[in-house]
């Protein structure tokens, strides 16, 4: 559901780092990034202030591109 595990370790972002600067526990967002729950709308605008992204960013989907389609 949401990309904030690869965009936290990509900025090299200990876990326990962002959940200092958004005020909850790293087993908050530990749960988060393997999706067993998900941060509220106003949470993720955090998240996403914290890891200077959007909230796009943290939602969109990765979109494999098929080999067979490159022509």
């Amino acid at each position: 559901m949401n990309n904030i595990k690869k965009i936290r370790t990509e900025q090299r972002i200990p876990q326990g780092e962002l959940a200092r600067a958004l005020g909850v526990t790293a087993s908050a967002v530990s749960q988060w990034e393997k999706g067993l729950c998900n941060p509220t709308t106003g949470r993720l605008r955090d998240v996403a202030a914290v890891l200077g992204c959007t909230v796009d960013d943290l939602l969109r989907k990765e979109v494999k591109q098929d080999a067979s389609t490159d022509n």
